[in-house]
């Protein structure tokens, strides 16, 4: 399953956010796969809060006493995608989370237009968006990131840009965006 998430996220800009084993989660999860020819060419992977937004955001809709689901995993292929595999493995969970009492499916993009269009074609809303920002070496000044500590020199950094001015997120060359879906489960 790594190396089908490796695929998956390969071209994408979850490139650098695979890990070398499967995840586990704390919570209860929905984790599904779907098999051709004896081989995982989809999944998807959803950690199903016990008590509100202790997993996920906080939602406008008046969902404030409701539990919800985090799909952290949601990929497919190369090879079989265009298929209906991620929609089908979408609509399973949606009935196991109904079955476990969930209200809504989170999920998170990042710079992906196809993956937005395909969560907003199955009925989820965009809430909100930040920004990814990787500030490279060359980069750094003392504006952006300094220290308190003696003789330690940042060189490089992460950070969340939660603002709408593009003035600052045009002055870095690697900069995401990050929109957050929800879909209200009926």
């Amino acid at each position: 399953m790594v190396a089908l998430c490796v695929l998956a996220f390969l071209y994408s800009a979850y490139y650098d956010d695979v890990y070398r084993e499967k995840e586990r989660y704390e919570s209860q999860s929905i984790e599904l796969v779907t098999e051709v020819g004896g081989k995982v060419v989809g999944l998807i992977d959803i950690e199903c809060e016990n008590e509100p937004h202790t997993i996920c955001s906080s939602s406008s809709d008046g969902d404030e006493l409701h539990v919800a689901g985090m799909i952290w995993h949601l990929a497919v292929h190369p090879d079989f995608r265009r298929q209906g595999i991620a929609k089908g493995l979408l609509q399973k969970a949606m009935e196991e989370s109904r079955e476990l009492g969930l209200s809504r499916l989170e999920a998170w993009t990042r710079n992906d237009g196809q993956a937005e269009m395909w969560y907003q074609k199955q009925g989820f809303q965009r809430a909100e968006s930040y920004y990814h920002i990787y500030i490279d070496s060359d980069e750094v000044t003392p504006e952006i990131l300094n220290t308190q500590v003696p003789r330690m020199y940042l060189r490089s950094a992460f950070a969340h840009y939660t603002g709408d001015d593009m003035s600052v997120v045009s002055k870095f060359k690697r900069v995401y965006r990050c929109s957050r879906y929800n879909l209200i489960l009926k």
